[in-house]
């Protein structure tokens, strides 16, 4: 076993009882749980980021190391970001679970599946919607 993030770690994957209904309230309560801790994890990755960009950002004389230093913080900036748009997909996620929308693909309204969603619980595509997504986007880019 490497070493695993902290959020996942804590929480085991679901696992259903017979017979129980996809996105039955357990389900919904497990991933909300999942959600939380990735967001509080975000949140304090941002706070951390930004206490270390104030220190950092005593402006060096010297013209290399100020150079190095703002490749450093463009790439800080990036990820934070990505971790903002995160947490805002995470809040769109949240919405998704109290209007019963959670775990069904928004493309085709197929069940995503407790696998995916464990993977990635942010997911609002089925998989066969994301490659065909993915295709698309490779397609264009061209």
């Amino acid at each position: 076993m490497g070493m695993q993030s902290e959020s996942h770690k804590t929480i085991a994957p679901y696992e259903p009882k017979t017979g129980e209904d996809y996105m039955s309230p357990e389900q919904l309560a497990h991933f909300r749980k999942i959600l939380e801790n990735q967001k509080t994890e975000l949140s304090k990755e941002i706070d951390r980021a930004v206490h270390v960009m104030q220190e950092e950002a005593t402006i060096f004389a010297d013209p290399s190391d100020r150079a190095s230093q703002e490749s450093d913080m463009a790439l800080e900036l990036r990820n934070r970001d990505r971790e903002r748009k995160l947490i805002k997909k995470i809040d769109e996620t949240f919405v998704k679970i109290d209007t019963g929308e959670y775990g069904y693909c928004e493309k085709c309204g197929i069940e995503i599946g407790l696998k995916r969603l464990e993977a990635r619980p942010t997911a609002s595509l089925c998989i066969d919607c994301k490659t065909l997504d993915e295709i698309r986007e490779k397609q264009m880019a061209k």
